[in-house]
């Protein structure tokens, strides 16, 4: 297939590198250093069972794509429009474009930007740019996809390169799981610069989780979504899972990059306030991340 990954970060070049590795004809669009990076050395794919550089092609923008078969959008959640309109009038009209974005409502969002419909999908991978067009493998790496008229053929190439795939009929509590994950765990491993395993040996920590768990659960169900009635059991689960990993928060803001705090414990938040349910402890989550933000980009004052 003719894939295009627009987002060239962690999530994109993982799965991008899968489907390169599967022999697929993958394009990245990306910020300059990984787009040069893959276009003289290939994509460093560093994974479990294999490490190695796959040749692939770069871009800085979409003005050079080829239309695709499939398109794989990786772009934070405050890039989607923008991602959406460099697609608009790009594709044809058996493309296939999937979401794999943080948040519950980015696909709604490209889908209004392309003026074409899109899948949603949910990505459970850990996983991080470890230098220019070089993404390293920590643990998981399975996505849940929503219900198309594409899903099924879409489902198949994605497990034929290595990736776990299920179709989600109801896609909306899949994303709502993890957006309540990302609740539990993105804030505190980003002001903290720490790794999901030592995170909740800290004490009080669990008792912090549990808490933004339970808000996010609340807002999810006054929006008409029910959780698993284990979601919080599952959560808790997950540093034992992936130790080493931090949070994609935590890698933005390492790298000096804007988070996406506003569309995840933000997120919860806002619909928080127009449900008229309390949510302090992610109203907290959001405000120690955008303070932390603000303490990277503001010279230190001299004494």
């Amino acid at each position: 297939m003719q894939i295009a990954v627009i987002g060239a970060g962690a999530v994109g070049c993982y799965y991008g590198g899968l489907l390169l590795r599967a022999g697929h004809d993958v394009s990245f669009v990306g910020r300059q250093p990984h787009v040069d990076a893959i276009n003289a050395h290939g994509l460093l794919l560093d994974i479990k069972s294999f490490k190695g550089h796959l040749p692939a092609r770069a871009a800085i923008d979409t003005a050079a794509l080829a239309a695709p078969d499939l398109v794989l959008v990786c772009v934070k959640s405050a890039d989607t429009e923008a991602a959406g309109r460099s697609l608009a009038g790009r594709l044809l009209p058996e493309t296939a474009v999937l979401s794999l974005q943080n948040g519950v409502d980015s696909a709604q969002r490209l889908a209004a930007a392309i003026g074409k419909s899109v899948i949603s999908a949910v990505v459970y991978v850990g996983s991080e740019m470890a230098g220019p067009g070089h993404v390293r493998h920590h643990g998981g790496g399975d996505l849940a996809i929503g219900a198309s008229a594409q899903s099924d053929v879409l489902a198949q190439t994605l497990r034929a390169a290595g990736i776990g795939t299920t179709i989600a009929d109801d896609i909306e509590v899949t994303l709502w799981s993890k957006l309540v994950i990302n609740c539990a765990f993105n804030a505190l491993s980003a002001v903290a610069d720490i790794s999901y395993g030592p995170m909740l040996q800290v004490e009080g920590a669990r008792d912090v989780v549990a808490s933004a768990v339970e808000e996010a659960i609340a807002v999810a169900g006054a929006c008409g979504v029910t959780m698993p009635e284990d979601i919080l059991a599952q959560i808790m689960r997950i540093p034992a899972n992936m130790p080493n990993q931090k949070s994609s928060t935590a890698q933005d803001l390492s790298r000096g990059k804007p988070s996406e705090i506003d569309f995840l414990n933000g997120y919860v938040v806002r619909k928080g306030e127009e449900l008229g349910i309390a949510t302090p402890t992610n109203r907290a989550l959001q405000v120690m991340v955008k303070l932390a933000e603000r303490g990277k980009t503001m010279p230190a004052s001299r004494s």
